[in-house]
């Protein structure tokens, strides 16, 4: 089944929780200063750490014969940063889905419901709209990165954690061009505004505009179950843009905002079962069939999920 097939197929499916996050902050893993956790994958300690991770998340999935989404490992790994560390972006990116092609390889039957991603971010930092490109800047910084990405056998692409549109809009025309199917996800605030200030249904009508070949879907990530909640509830929505385009989230474990995030030392978060709830309580009153993590979850927020399903 292919990953669009999938996506209208099942009513629920599971996407990987926390990894750079748990990264520093379980395993202290020293990151990449330009790359974080890419260069893992050629690193014998850091491969086994990072293949531990991953194995973890599809081991939940697997338990209760639920599809999941894995991304590579790219999500710094556009071309400024692989020139800085004079690291090859073909060949970094191309590896990067070798390594979880592997891992995909290795659950026998199971491995037709694991649907790896392409992953990339905005150039500049994800909390921070003002260092996002323009769109044209966005198209010809990004377009590179896709195409390898798409080149060697992702089955969609992603970008996560965009805070502002007309980065976004670049990124969706350089994903719209190489034939593959792609998620644009947002960062946004409880006023359901992305953190430029544009409102997250009015992001997905321009987008959608835009682009020759729109995204499969919209994802939210990096924010609390409940403000993607309050979000939806401030929104005025009469053309029920969010119910055709919006489809999930993977969220944090804490509802703190960005600016409060990017400050603590301290990690900040809900009990896996509280979170659980938020999260499949999304499920039932929006069908927000994605479901998974981001800052601050690890293996028992997703497997808390997965029981709340069943």
């Amino acid at each position: 089944m292919t990953f669009k097939e999938a996506i209208n197929f099942y009513p629920h499916i599971i996407t990987e929780g926390s990894i750079i996050e748990r990264l520093k902050r379980e395993f202290n893993y020293p990151l990449d200063e330009l790359l974080s956790n890419s260069k893992m994958i050629y690193e014998d300690d850091g491969k086994l750490l990072l293949e531990k991770i991953y194995r973890e998340y599809v081991d939940i999935a697997q338990s209760s014969d639920l599809p999941i989404m894995l991304l590579t490992p790219t999500w710094r790994a556009n071309k400024e940063r692989t020139a800085k560390a004079d690291v090859d972006m073909k060949t970094i990116n191309s590896d990067a889905f070798a390594f979880v092609n592997e891992i995909r390889k290795s659950y026998g039957n199971f491995s037709d419901k694991i649907y790896i991603g392409g992953l990339t971010g905005c150039k500049g930092d994800a909390y921070k709209p003002e260092e996002a490109l323009n769109e044209i800047d966005a198209y010809d910084f990004h377009k590179e990165q896709m195409q390898i990405l798409a080149d060697a056998g992702v089955d969609f692409l992603l970008a996560s954690t965009l805070p502002e549109i007309n980065e976004a809009k670049g990124i969706a025309k350089a994903m719209s061009e190489t034939g593959k199917d792609y998620v644009i996800s947002f960062v946004i605030r409880d006023n359901g505004k992305l953190l430029d200030g544009t409102l997250l249904t009015d992001a997905i009508r321009i987008i959608d505009g835009s682009v020759f070949a729109p995204p499969s879907f919209y994802l939210t990530n990096c924010i609390h179950p409940d403000v993607l909640h309050n979000s939806i509830l401030n929104l005025v929505d009469k053309e029920n843009i969010l119910q055709k385009r919006l489809f999930g989230i993977q969220a944090n474990a804490s509802n703190k905002s960005p600016e409060e995030l990017d400050t603590l030392e301290d990690l900040d978060a809900d009990s896996p079962t509280d979170w659980a709830r938020g999260m499949v309580d999304l499920n039932k009153k929006y069908n927000l069939k994605i479901l998974g993590g981001c800052c601050g979850t690890d293996a028992r927020f997703i497997s808390s999920i997965v029981e709340l399903l069943k």
